[in-house]
């Protein structure tokens, strides 16, 4: 089939088609309308983002609807606000000739009185996130015991989002004889038990190979050691001049500190999370799309509602929780026919993953250097000489040309042109000429955790430091760097190589800040308690600085291991009379030892030894469901 015409659309659908511009229908569409149309069957439609899926069941669910019944006869989940938007405006241009036509987007963050007003006028088609129709159900103010096609669109998103229960429930509430299609880019067993309990004998069609990516973009990994990812990240942008990309983090907190740090830098870059308001959102996208940001900087919930078509990179800054996750991000870039790249940097410790993402993509990374700085400076050069050589002459400025002609009389072609593009390029040459190779060998070892906890080789110029808080005190590695900044009163690059252990943790700071370091923490409570932290001879390669103290050889357990702590006789706390914490501490707490007639461990089993005052209270960081 290789015409739209060809798949059994009516009139009303293919005047929309044509003035859309769509020419040729997608694998996807192809081979799902035609089932759709002919049958009512249940069906399974495996395909990358991108490809075309709210065609593939948009255009048979307008055909097969009675526009003069105003009674919800569709239902169409989505897992983001955004892509429950996007797939409202869709219908409405694929149905823009089908008069009386009424869809309504049903979605958080938004007054759902009104909602529930446009869907009493009387809504064909309801488009809604999980948790908002949900709700709506529950208050009795959407009714879908009529329906006859339900759209389960991202299946793998929405249930990666936790919304397996939400989707469970409100199904229940839907005739069990109605047609279910559920489209898919990747299929985890979740997807597979969803299908098994709300579909009948489905129909399975699959574009490619199960969660594999599209042959229009090429994946490259780039391995830096975990404190120079954001170094990294700017030397890709300035090493393609032309970039719109989109910056995958994690959390939502990762997602708008790398953005802030961008926009400080100089660049044109936005952020976009679950913890932005709807109308915050709306202008980060609509800046994104006239191309007023060119470095959009998301998670992977809220990406889930991109779409645009231009984007040439996606930079995976860290990669997902889930290796399949990995198929939704590259999707956003390759569309409409273009080619495009997949970025990942990695830590050493993270290019295992890198493997595991080949196996389930069907495709190889390529291994690529960082570039440095002279090759950026060069890029950046010929990209501006090629802007100004294809710029078209605007008339308007010859009516200041005598003025500038005078004032270069005396100056050659040559030099002009030197001068003119050393405008730029000095910029860039001054940044840069003192810059560091940040590529990292690939050989085993190296540094480990988020925050690159080891490296091996070290940094001669950082003093490593032991801290007696940890794990049990809910720090991870970002929440004890920001902790320590904040107290410190550093920069965002000062603190590095933290690694958090259960109850103790180490991090790294340049020489010259070790004195400051230390004389902060001299007597530092927090929440009452003393929080000590001393030079440690663990240089980041995985010695204790107590395991070298007890001259013991093997690798000493981290439940070996406490924080300095207080001793309690008869139940009370002795009072350390403000004594002062110093380096003498070790003497004294071995002389304790001494007195007290117990080594450390005799001491811990019975119950003397505990750790320094009341736990901490720090933030936790909670995965909240994005709706």
């Amino acid at each position: 089939m290789n015409t739209f015409q060809d798949l059994g659309l009516n009139e009303d659908l293919l005047q929309a088609i044509n003035d859309l511009g769509f020419e040729t229908p997608s694998d996807v569409q192809a081979k799902a309308i035609p089932i759709l149309l002919e049958q009512d069957t249940d069906l399974v439609a495996l395909a990358q983002t991108g490809t075309g899926k709210t065609a593939a069941f948009g255009f048979p669910m307008l055909q097969k609807i009675n526009i003069e019944s105003r009674t919800t006869q569709g239902l169409i989940l989505s897992p983001t606000r955004e892509l429950c938007l996007q797939i409202t405006n869709e219908l409405k241009l694929y149905g823009k000739y089908c008069k009386g036509l009424n869809v309504v987007a049903i979605y958080g963050g938004a007054s759902i009185s009104e909602q529930a007003r446009e869907v009493k006028r009387g809504a064909q088609i309801v488009v809604a996130t999980p948790g908002r129709m949900k709700d709506m159900i529950s208050r009795n103010m959407v009714d879908i015991s009529k329906i006859e096609y339900a759209v389960l669109d991202e299946a793998d998103e929405m249930l990666n989002m936790g919304f397996y229960e939400d989707i469970t429930d409100i199904l229940s509430h839907s005739p069990k004889d109605k047609s279910t299609w559920l489209f898919s880019a990747t299929m985890p067993k979740e997807v597979s038990n969803i299908a098994k309990k709300f579909m009948h004998s489905p129909v399975e069609i699959t574009v490619g190979n199960k969660n594999e990516s599209t042959s229009q973009v090429s994946h490259e990994y780039y391995l830096v050691n975990s404190r120079d990812r954001y170094s990294a990240l700017k030397r890709l942008a300035d090493a393609n001049p032309d970039i719109f990309s989109v910056i995958f983090c994690r959390t939502k907190r990762d997602t708008q500190k790398v953005a802030e740090q961008l926009i400080e830098d100089g660049y044109s870059a936005g952020a976009l999370h679950g913890d932005l308001s709807q109308n915050q959102r709306d202008m980060v996208m609509n800046s994104f799309r006239k191309n007023q940001i060119q470095m959009l900087v998301a998670t992977d919930v809220a990406a889930r509602g991109i779409d645009v078509d231009d984007i040439t990179h996606v930079i995976n800054y860290q990669l997902p929780d889930e290796i399949e996750t990995y198929t939704h991000r590259s999707g956003r870039t390759g569309r409409a026919g273009k080619t495009g790249v997949s970025m990942v940097i990695v830590s050493k410790s993270e290019v295992r993953k890198i493997k595991s993402i080949e196996r389930i993509i069907k495709k190889d990374f390529v291994r690529k250097d960082i570039p440095d700085g002279m090759e950026i400076c060069e890029v950046q050069l010929l990209s501006l000489a090629n802007k100004v050589h294809n710029t078209e002459i605007n008339h308007e400025i010859d009516k200041y040309l005598d003025g500038i002609n005078t004032l270069f009389e005396d100056t050659s072609k040559e030099e002009l042109i030197k001068k003119f593009f050393s405008v730029e390029f000095t910029r860039f040459y001054n940044y840069y000429q003192k810059s560091q190779n940040l590529n990292v060998s690939d050989s085993r070892g190296g540094d480990r955790d988020s925050d690159g906890g080891r490296d091996f080789g070290g940094n001669d110029n950082a003093t490593r430091y032991f801290i007696n808080v940890g794990k049990k005190d809910g720090y991870d590695w970002m929440s004890l760097k920001d902790f320590l900044k904040e107290i410190l009163d550093l920069g965002r690059d000062d603190v590095f190589k933290v690694d958090v252990k259960e109850s103790f943790s180490f991090f790294n700071t340049e020489k010259e800040l070790q004195e400051k370091v230390l004389a902060l923490f001299q007597d530092y409570k927090h929440n009452g308690r003393f929080v000590n932290v001393e030079v440690s001879e663990d240089k980041g390669r995985g010695t204790s600085r107590n395991k070298r103290r007890s001259g013991g050889g093997g690798r000493r357990s981290e439940g070996d291991f406490k924080p300095r702590g207080e001793r309690r006789s008869g139940g009370g706390r002795s009072d350390r009379g403000g004594e002062r914490r110093s380096s003498d501490s070790r003497s004294r707490r071995s002389n304790d030892a001494s007195d007290s007639g117990l080594n450390r461990k005799e001491r811990r089993a019975k119950g003397d030894f505990k750790p320094v005052g009341p736990s901490f209270s720090p933030p936790r960081r909670s995965r909240r469901r994005e709706d």
